[in-house]
Order: C-alpha cells, then structure tokens, then sequence
C-alpha cells in the first residue's frame, strides 16, 4: 500500500499542501490538494491508478476511480466524502454520460447532497479521460 503525508507549504502559513506517495500530480508542479482556512480543496481527480495510468476506456470504471482518487486524498487530509461541500464534474460527452454521473453521485455522495457544477469540456489533461472530480470539503 502507498504511504501519503501531508507537508506544510514554506512560504504561506496556515496553507498545508497534501499528497499521497506516489503522488502522480507532482510532475506537474500541482497539489493533490490544499488545506487552509477550514476547507479542503481537492484537485481534479481523473480515472487513473497509483502509477499515473488510466484505468479503463469506459465512463463508470473511469468515475469510479476518480472518485476513488478523491477519498484517498480526503482521507489523507482527515477527511471523507461525507465532509464534501461542492463538487466539480468535468466531462468529455454531457448527452452520453448524465445518466452516469447522476449514478456515481449516488454511489459515492450523500444527503444532504453537496452543490455541483456540472460541465462538458472538450477534452481533458490526457485525451482518454472521460470524467474529472474536483471536491472542496470541511477540514475536520
């Protein structure tokens, strides 16, 4: 199992910058996440594995996993889903996948249900992703 941890940013106090190991988004000069003023902000988080790389062509198996993604850093933070505030959906197909993303709201969020922005966008960072969660939750 991967370890995570959590490092202070050193020039912005009361900012921490979260990560887990390995932290995929590293490469690319991006936090996974930020915890600051009582709220964790979470980075878009795609279909992909601890290695970087895509799980799967298909939308729910791509969900899933980005949402997987998403705990594993709230987790890290001390956090869980149920502390989710707003949630960002970023997709590649609206009139394909709004069914799908209604599901995997219903499969990983709860009441009272967290306030959402839905998009479609016409790709994302890696040409075959399809979905992208992003998440501000309260820091407990």
């Amino acid at each position: 199992m991967a370890s995570t941890s959590v490092v202070e940013a050193g020039s912005a106090p009361g900012i921490q910058r979260i990560a887990t190991t390995p932290d995929w988004y590293e490469p690319y000069k991006i936090s996974q996440a930020i915890k600051a003023g009582g709220l964790i902000h979470v980075s878009g988080q795609a279909g992909i594995d601890e290695r970087g790389r895509t799980v799967a062509d298909d939308f729910l198996t791509q969900g899933r996993q980005a949402f997987a993604n998403v705990q594993r850093v709230l987790a890290e933070a001390g956090a869980s889903l149920a502390d989710v505030v707003k949630v960002g959906i970023f997709v590649t197909d609206m009139a394909a996948d709004l069914g799908h993303v209604i599901a995997l709201r219903e499969e990983f969020l709860s009441e009272p249900y967290p306030a959402d922005t839905l998009l479609e966008v016409s790709s994302l960072a890696q040409p075959e992703w399809r979905i992208e969660v992003e998440v501000t939750a309260l820091a407990r």
